[in-house]
C-alpha cells in the first residue's frame, strides 16, 4: 500500500496519464474539425457577401444559422459544440501539464494554452447553447455583441483605456498569427513525416494562407476597437461580419474581402489538416 506522502504524486501521475490519453487526444481533434467547419463555412459566407449577396452574416452565428437551416443540422450543431468543449479541454490538459514538443512546460506557453482553454470553452458554451434552442446565445450578430461589450467596458472606470488596450491587443494578436504563419511556425506541431510531398505543400499553403487572413481579420477588428476608444463611441467597435464587411469599402473593393474570405476558408481546410497530422 503507498505511503501517505505517496499519494499526491500517484495523483499526479495518474492525472497526467489521463491528460495524454487517446480519448483526450480525439478530444482534440475533434476540436480542430470543428474549428474548420465554422471557419470554412464563414469563409463561404463572406464569399458571398463579396460577390452581392448581403443577408447573411459572415461570423459564427452565421455559420450556426446555415447548418440549422440543413437536413440533420441540430446533430450537427451538437456536435461542432462538443468537438470545441474537446479542444478546451485539451488545452486545459496542456495547461496544467504541458504541451509536446520542446517548449510545452514552458509557463508562456502554457498560460497560452490556459487562454485558449478559456476561449475554446466560451465559444463551446454558446454552440452548445444554441444547440440547445437558446438562438440568441449562439446565433447572435458578432457585431452587436460587439458594441454591447464595448459599451459596457467603456463605462467602466478608466474604460476607454481598458478597452484601447483590449484593441491593441486584439491587433498585435492578430499580426503575430499572421507573422507565424508566413513564417511556418505551424511546421513544428505537425507530424509532417506522415505527409507526402505534395501533402506537405498544399498544407503549408492552406497554412500560410488561412493563417494569414485569419490573422488579418484579427488585426482590422482590433483597430476598430481602438477608435471605439479614442472616440467613445461603441458603435466603432465591430465582429466579425462588420469587420469583414469594411473590406469591400476600402479602394481595393469587394476583391479585398473575396481574398480575405477564401484566406478564412483556406484556414477552415487547415483546421482539417489539424486535426489529422497535428502532434498532441
Amino acid at each position: 500500500m503507498p505511503s501517505t506522502t505517496a499519494l499526491p504524486h500517484i495523483g499526479r501521475r495518474t492525472a497526467r496519464r489521463a491528460a495524454r490519453s487517446p480519448a483526450v487526444r480525439a478530444a482534440a481533434r475533434g476540436g480542430f474539425a470543428a474549428r474548420g467547419v465554422i471557419y470554412l463555412l464563414v469563409g463561404v459566407l463572406a464569399l458571398r457577401i463579396a460577390f452581392g449577396d448581403s443577408g447573411e452574416q459572415a461570423d459564427r452565428g452565421g455559420a450556426l444559422a446555415e447548418i440549422a437551416a440543413r437536413p440533420f443540422g441540430s446533430v450537427l450543431i451538437w456536435a461542432l459544440g462538443l468537438g470545441l468543449a474537446g479542444m478546451a479541454l485539451w488545452r486545459l490538459s496542456e495547461a496544467a501539464f504541458g504541451a509536446a514538443g520542446p517548449e510545452g512546460h514552458k509557463t508562456g506557453t502554457r498560460l497560452l494554452s490556459l487562454a485558449r482553454c478559456v476561449f475554446y470553452g466560451v465559444v463551446s458554451f454558446s454552440v452548445l447553447s444554441f444547440a440547445a434552442g437558446e438562438k440568441g446565445s449562439g446565433s447572435g450578430a458578432s457585431d452587436q455583441q460587439s458594441r454591447d461589450a464595448t459599451a459596457t467596458a467603456l463605462d467602466l472606470p478608466g474604460g476607454p483605456w481598458l478597452v484601447g488596450a483590449a484593441g491593441a491587443g486584439i491587433a498585435v494578436a492578430g499580426i503575430w498569427i499572421a507573422v507565424r504563419a508566413a513564417r511556418r511556425s505551424f511546421h513544428k506541431h505537425l507530424d509532417r513525416s506522415g505527409m507526402s510531398r505534395p501533402v506537405r505543400r498544399g498544407v503549408d499553403v492552406l497554412g500560410v494562407a488561412g493563417g494569414a487572413a485569419r490573422g488579418g481579420v484579427f488585426a482590422v477588428a482590433g483597430t476598430f476597437v481602438v477608435k471605439a476608444a479614442v472616440s467613445y463611441d461603441p458603435d466603432r467597435a465591430k465582429g466579425m461580419d462588420d469587420t469583414l464587411r469594411s473590406l469591400a469599402d476600402t479602394s481595393f473593393g469587394p476583391w479585398l474581402l473575396a481574398a480575405i474570405a477564401a484566406g478564412l476558408a483556406l484556414f477552415g481546410l487547415f483546421s482539417f489538416a489539424m486535426a489529422r497530422w497535428r502532434n498532441i
